[in-house]
């Protein structure tokens, strides 16, 4: 773990990272909802967050954003101790949930200029940088509209902007395009990858794959409170096996036989897509090629066959379903070179 360095007031933190957590633990009674959290992300990238319903990613985000005091471990964000220094790491962070946050009856503006006033912002600053705000995120033209009229991609881009008015360091998001079309979502990526390319750190927790491959610089996957797997979407597509093998069958009929063609093969279930599609990780071309011979040997009548990388949803399901996960193999988020 890199060493923090504080002027003699503590008024200052000298790290390069955004992020940094180390055996962060934290218990509902007998429930462990953190169990050891290793974590270390440098300033201005962007951390993907995944893992199942229940596995503890709500609870991280809340430890680190101080709503939560952990149990055991120690945690910094923007240098600061989120134990120990809170007013600290609040002023340098901001959170965006699920659902909007901003007041439905007021305009974009009017929400942005409360809030760099609720900020210790001066009036003629608040405008200002709401003002900045509307024309960065595309909503100069409705920012006297009442936001119960915008849609729900304006909102979303509302509540983004409303999270940056304090120019914070480190912004935690909720799943930050759920429940947009996939076009309003690519817009809100932009932005958001946007946000890195200015410096700041980004966590943000998602349930779509393709949102963390395409906007995360690394990702941590975390069941039952540990961080299982971490790195890279490079790096955990080759962790799980270096390669995927996808097919697609002539007939629905000869799925079951080539399910159980390539369970045989890779010694995991394959995955199902349709009636069918089937995919299944392997280690390289040996076992490519061995599938082929069987395929041919059961008769199976397969329209397509491809040997490609892991997509980041089959590295994902590969590593979940893994429950009983060695503690050892918990791992710090990787920089990109």
């Amino acid at each position: 773990m890199l060493a923090v360095l504080h002027s003699a007031d503590e008024g200052t933190a000298v790290t390069d990272h955004g992020l940094e957590a180390s055996g962060l633990t934290k218990r509902f009674g007998r429930t462990t909802a953190l169990d050891g959290v290793d974590l270390a992300l440098p300033r201005g990238r962007i951390l993907g967050l995944l893992g199942p319903n229940g596995a503890g990613k709500t609870t991280l985000i809340r430890v680190l954003a101080t709503l939560l005091r952990p149990d055991g471990g120690t945690a910094r964000v923007a240098g600061y101790d989120v134990a120990r220094q809170p007013g600290r790491v609040r002023r340098r962070i901001a959170l965006s949930g699920q659902h909007t946050s901003v007041d439905e009856e007021l305009g974009g503006r009017a929400n942005l200029v409360m809030i760099g006033r609720l900020l210790d912002l001066t009036r003629r600053d608040a405008v200002r940088r709401a003002d900045e705000l509307l024309d960065r995120f595309g909503l100069t033209e409705a920012a006297d509209r009442r936001v119960a009229a915008y849609s729900g991609g304006m909102r979303r881009r509302l509540d983004l902007a409303a999270s940056l008015v304090g120019r914070p360091e480190v912004v935690f998001l909720d799943e930050p395009s759920v429940g947009l079309d996939p076009g309003k979502r690519g817009e809100l990526w932009q932005m958001i990858q946007g946000l890195g390319a200015d410096g700041v750190t980004i966590l943000l927790t998602t349930q779509y794959l393709e949102e963390a491959d395409a906007l995360a610089d690394a990702v941590a996957v975390i069941d039952r409170g540990r961080v299982i797997a971490a790195g890279t979407p490079e790096e955990l597509k080759q962790r799980v096996g270096g390669h995927t093998v996808s097919l697609r069958v002539a007939d629905p009929g000869d799925a079951e036989r080539a399910a159980a063609v390539l369970a045989a093969v890779a010694d995991r279930p394959a995955l199902r897509a349709g009636r069918h599609e089937l995919s299944v990780p392997v280690s390289g071309d040996d076992d490519f090629f061995e599938i082929v011979a069987r395929l041919r040997g059961e008769a199976v009548d397969v329209s397509e066959l491809s040997l490609r990388l892991p997509s980041l949803d089959e590295a994902f399901l590969a590593l979940t379903t893994v429950r009983d996960a060695d503690p050892a193999e918990t791992v710090r988020s990787q920089q990109r070179a």
